[in-house]
């Protein structure tokens, strides 16, 4: 993208550089350092995650998310 004012197309390009470089640099840091491991849940649901797989149910009564 060009403008008609080229201190202008400098510094877009710039800001853009900078802002891969800083992506770059965030993925190797999440790549060297995975997140820990979810705590496992108690007391739970069985079976799919009803969130993510339709309606929930417990006891009888039904929600719709």
């Amino acid at each position: 993208m060009t403008t008609a004012d080229p201190e202008k197309d400098r510094r877009l390009k710039e800001a853009a550089e900078r802002a891969l470089a800083e992506a770059e640099a965030r993925k190797r840091e999440e790549a060297n350092n995975p997140p820990p491991p979810m705590p496992r849940e108690l007391g739970g649901r069985d079976g799919p995650e009803p969130t993510r797989f339709g309606d929930w149910e417990k006891k009888g009564v039904v929600s719709d998310f």
